[in-house]
């Protein structure tokens, strides 16, 4: 199955996408309220859009929004370890990592607020030149738990979206000597879809028990990198035991696999690119995600807001 959530001439609805027409449920007001349970009532509304949907419409007329529009929480991981080798290489230091890396997969968590659609528009973050995208994957939690053992908890995912961090990396280098941290850098805003995609349409890309999907991101229709998912570390079934540790993940929570390797612009910067805006995303540029069976984004980088300066508490107590 493949859900959607969509404007269309008659108002927002989701839908079930069926080749390229989507056909529409009556009196279901998101895709969060379908999930909480083994899948049944996913497989209902299933059978229930195909037996008598409120409409059948082509994608190509409607707005498609995120699937999961208002998660009850997000946490992103960094499972590809190579991804930050890559970063290291960037800066100029040794791509080895510290032991403590291949301990547990790290995550920080997001903001619900920022979640946008797979073809909005999204703003530079108000302050930064040095703006990035980040190619992920996301996982949808679909039946909640808590302590979950690695080797079953996939079960409790019930779709993937592609994911899209957005970054300011000038922010993340405060975030980051702050030392509390992502902040300002990552809730600008975060990409989900274009559809939720049940684990079962992916079966087909499974090789020795990992999902090995294809992933590509463009900018302005130049590819800047591809891999493939089961190049990660750690797997979603480790990533949901230990996020899940002593805390409750609830249906809705999205869970964002980490940057494939390659894939943002950060890992491609030199010494004479890093501090360039005109290496990073500007205004007008074009950034397009794609994942085997997963679809793809296509976004439009705009400007900034105007920042509120703060005065410097230096300033102020001398």
């Amino acid at each position: 199955m493949r859900w959607v959530s969509y404007t269309g001439t008659t108002g927002r609805h989701i839908g079930l996408l069926d080749g390229d027409t989507i056909r529409a449920l009556d009196g279901v007001p998101n895709v969060l309220s379908l999930l909480g349970d083994d899948g049944e009532n996913m497989r209902d509304a299933a059978e229930a859009a195909h037996r008598q949907p409120t409409e059948v419409v082509a994608l190509t007329d409607v707005q498609l929004h995120a699937p999961i529009s208002a998660p009850p929480s997000i946490r992103d991981s960094l499972c590809f370890l190579d991804h930050l080798r890559g970063c290291r290489r960037a800066m100029g230091v040794p791509p080895e990592l510290p032991p403590i890396w291949n301990t547990v997969p790290a995550f920080y968590f997001g903001n619900p607020a920022g979640v946008v659609g797979p073809f909005d528009d999204v703003a530079i973050s108000p302050g930064s030149s040095l703006f990035d995208f980040e190619l992920e994957v996301g996982a949808v939690i679909g039946r909640g738990g808590r302590d979950l053992d690695p080797k079953t908890a996939e079960d409790h995912i019930v779709g993937y979206t592609l994911f899209n961090d957005w970054t300011a990396r000038d922010l993340q280098a405060i975030d980051m000597e702050l030392g509390i941290g992502m902040g300002k850098a990552k809730d600008g805003a975060t990409t989900l879809g274009p559809w939720l995609v049940t684990p079962d349409e992916l079966e087909p890309y499974r090789r020795d028990g990992r999902f090995a999907i294809k992933l590509r991101a463009f900018v302005n229709d130049r590819e800047i990198t591809s891999g493939t998912l089961d190049q990660a570390d750690w797997t979603f079934g480790e990533i949901l035991a230990y996020v899940s540790r002593g805390v409750d993940l609830v249906p809705g929570d999205v869970i964002g696999s980490g940057t494939v390797p390659g894939g943002c612009l950060f890992e491609h910067t030199s010494a004479d690119t890093r501090e360039d805006p005109a290496f990073w995303l500007n205004v007008c540029d074009v950034v397009r995600l794609e994942g085997e069976g997963l679809g793809s984004t296509r976004q439009t980088v705009r400007a900034s807001q105007p920042v509120h300066a703060l005065q410097n508490r230096t300033e102020v107590h001398q």
